[in-house]
């Protein structure tokens, strides 16, 4: 007979949510609708940020902050105060702090200017009041530690445990321009206390072990994608609505810099140089101020030969895998890239970059190929390749649908999710 467990209640801290769609934002959003669906409670504390550059920017798009519900799951959204002056102030605080943390005993001084800018007072009043019981909290994105603070504090007050997915950007091997921002002693500290912690790719788990973070408490989860969730693309509807008729090569995701965004856009202008009829597809959840400046200099027959398509609706997502030949991500911050399973969905050869965790996701030359950061020329060849030659591009978009059929659908990923908060005493038998 089944014993039946009392219906417990997680704590999920994590700086962007639903109705934002981003990796770590759905990542998130399906683990608390799972374990909603199981008879548990979820609450997720969070911010009234939708762009990025809204921590540490004014004018960038928000949501209202208060409380609301999303299949099953509680909101609670607070908003964002940052320190008085031009953007510039976050990035010179973070690099400051990257200095200071060359100094021995810095971890604590580190910690207060961390919660300088920017600041979620309501977060933190919330959690240092609220009467609410909680068995566990759940908090991600490293970087962001303003909001993990906090809530390390309350889990330790509470005697509860703390789980933390830090999505470490490893960035470029033999660079550590993206990834001291990710591994400052204070934000290691925090690892260092958490209950588990939970990473998407060996690279990031070894990276963690050999800066302090207890190996017995790492566990090792990676990405996931829904295929039936995914499923109904119409590549002719989109092509009609977009108006294109030759090849097309997608990017999903952030547009910025660090997403290699321009790059791309330079490796298609060398490709039409040279006569190539295919058209470049951005759908951007996020446009990074930077990339938006960069991107209104291009010449109009540039941007003529790109479909900028900023927050689009999931469906016309779908219809855009459904028309691609090719996907092209080849960023240096992806400690992951759930993007790279949603295109294989679809049977795509995909393009990432060597940095992050993304050379344990795309096998060079299998399921798709891997270009140094920055590198237009190589990407350009690889992008042309593809072009080029649509039955080995074929050939690798199905064996990285196979793959993805294989290891890293929801099911199978939970799985291992759930066995984490079961170690914790969350739902165990």
């Amino acid at each position: 007979m089944r014993r039946i467990m009392p219906a417990m209640h997680a704590l999920h801290v994590i700086q962007r949510y639903y109705p934002y769609t981003g990796g770590s934002e759905l990542y998130f959003q399906e683990i608390g609708e799972a374990l909603v669906r199981e008879g548990h409670r979820v609450t997720v504390l969070t911010t009234d940020a939708w762009d990025l550059d809204h921590f540490w920017a004014a004018g960038r798009r928000t949501l209202p902050p208060g409380e609301t519900q999303h299949n099953g799951v509680r909101i609670v959204r607070f908003p964002v105060v940052r320190a008085p002056g031009p953007p510039l102030v976050y990035p010179l605080l973070r690099r400051m702090m990257v200095e200071l943390g060359r100094l021995p005993g810095s971890t604590a001084l580190l910690r207060r200017l961390a919660l300088l800018t920017p600041r979620v007072p309501g977060l933190v009043h919330y959690l240092a009041t609220t009467r609410e019981h909680y068995d566990l909290v759940h908090t991600t994105n490293i970087t962001l530690d303003f909001t993990i603070i906090p809530a390390l504090r309350f889990a330790q007050r509470r005697g509860i445990p703390h789980l933390c997915t830090p999505f470490v950007h490893l960035g470029e091997p033999g660079s550590h321009a993206i990834v001291r921002y990710y591994a400052q002693p204070h934000q290691l500290d925090l690892l260092r206390r958490a209950a588990r912690v939970i990473v998407q790719t060996g690279r990031e788990g070894d990276f963690l072990a050999a800066r302090g973070v207890p190996r017995e408490r790492l566990r090792l989860v990676g990405c996931w994608v829904r295929p039936d969730q995914l499923a109904g693309g119409d590549g002719a509807r989109f092509r009609r609505e977009q108006g294109i008729a030759g090849p097309i090569v997608l990017s999903i995701g952030v547009a910025a810099y660090d997403k290699g965004t321009p790059h791309t856009i330079e490796a298609m202008q060398r490709l039409w140089q040279a006569g190539c009829d295919a058209t470049l597809v951005l759908i951007a959840s996020n446009t990074m101020a930077q990339f938006e400046a960069w991107y209104a200099g291009l010449p109009d027959a540039t941007r003529q030969r790109i479909r900028l398509l900023r927050s689009a609706p999931h469906q016309v997502k779908l219809d855009a895998l459904a028309a691609a030949d090719v996907f092209a991500l080849p960023s240096r911050t992806d400690s992951f890239g759930i993007v790279y399973l949603e295109a294989w969905c679809y049977a795509l050869p995909v393009i990432g970059a060597w940095a992050g965790g993304v050379p344990d996701v795309i096998r060079d030359g299998e399921d798709g190929f891997l270009v140094r950061f920055g590198d237009v020329e190589a990407l350009a060849e690889r992008l042309a390749l593809l072009l080029g030659d649509p039955q080995r591009a074929r050939a690798m978009g199905r064996r990285g649908r196979q793959r993805v059929l294989e290891h890293f659908t929801f099911e199978q990923r939970y799985a291992r999710m759930r066995q984490v908060y079961r170690e914790v005493g969350f739902g165990a038998p």
